[in-house]
């Protein structure tokens, strides 16, 4: 009897609210969205326009908890996402001309507008800056009001959410993370730089946003597994040529670099034909 394998598949398609910006995926349901096309996605404020730049297609992961297009944009939402733009743009301009006149210590990094809506809840602007220290604002908010004529809110940015905000290009060459894929900031520090044997550089590992790299993170389980059962630099260990010392590893190779006792060479050998070093079998056998 033939057996079958079943695999759930489902529909998606990922649309961008800015050229180059970061990726949301969504179900497109009953729609056939194409690359180009502008659609309408569920948002807190309401259904918002966004540009199609991955078409829906056949994915073989679960796609029930991600959620669904609301639509393609018609003539309407194009309009009034034309309007909205065009508010950003105001009041990220009245912003800067006015952070400059009260001399504060303030760089916008972006602003996100509500247009008013029927049900009366009014426009509102939010602006999204950075500052080395907290910030006294309280005056800027009444003139940034005054200017826009709508209920304006400040919001501070850490370094690591303002690189998120505006994305870029990290030293791989490559989308930055937090830009794209990486949804919670977990914690990196200089020890995991150090176990990976990373030069302790801030420009070699520092990223956009000035702090750490997050892919620090990635591969330091892999080396933190490798130490806790390769020999120790400098370590006497025994190979299938003979008899060395333990002078480097290589991680990612799964292996370590030995000077042989013969000839002085270095080879690399696989970390599971090495044994350990002669103090710690002596110690167990005796």
């Amino acid at each position: 009897m033939t057996r079958v394998t079943v695999i759930a598949m489902g529909m998606l398609c990922a649309v961008s609210f800015n050229r180059y910006g970061r990726l949301f995926y969504f179900d497109p349901g009953d729609l056939k969205p194409q690359v180009g096309d502008r659609v309408l996605v569920p948002t807190d404020d309401g259904p918002e326009v966004a540009e199609c730049v991955w078409a829906a297609q056949w994915v073989t992961e679960e796609t029930e908890g991600f959620p669904r297009l609301v639509g393609l944009a018609g003539d309407d939402d194009l309009r009034r996402d034309e309007l909205l733009r065009k508010r950003k743009a105001e009041a990220k301009v009245a912003a800067k001309r006015l952070i400059r006149d009260h001399e504060l210590p303030m760089k916008v990094v972006a602003v996100d507008h509500v247009l008013d809506s029927a049900g009366g809840a009014g426009a509102r602007t939010t602006i999204y800056f950075t500052a080395p220290h907290r910030v006294d604002f309280r005056s800027l908010v009444r003139d940034l009001g005054a200017t826009l004529h709508c209920r304006v809110e400040l919001r501070q940015l850490s370094a690591r959410d303002s690189a998120r905000v505006q994305g870029g290009i990290g030293s791989c060459g490559r989308d930055l993370c937090c830009a794209t894929f990486l949804n919670d900031f977990e914690p990196v520090t200089i020890r995991m730089a150090k176990d990976q044997d990373l030069p302790l550089n801030p420009l070699r590992i520092s990223g956009a946003c000035g702090r750490l790299m997050c892919c620090l993170k990635y591969e330091h389980p892999l080396y933190q597994a490798f130490q806790a059962t390769a020999p120790a630099v400098g370590a006497r260990v025994s190979t299938p040529d003979g008899e060395g010392r333990v002078v480097g590893h290589s991680v990612p190779r799964d292996s370590v670099i030995v000077r042989m006792d013969a000839d002085g060479s270095r080879c690399s050998c696989s970390r599971a034909s090495v044994c350990g070093s002669r103090q710690a079998y002596e110690e167990r056998h005796g």
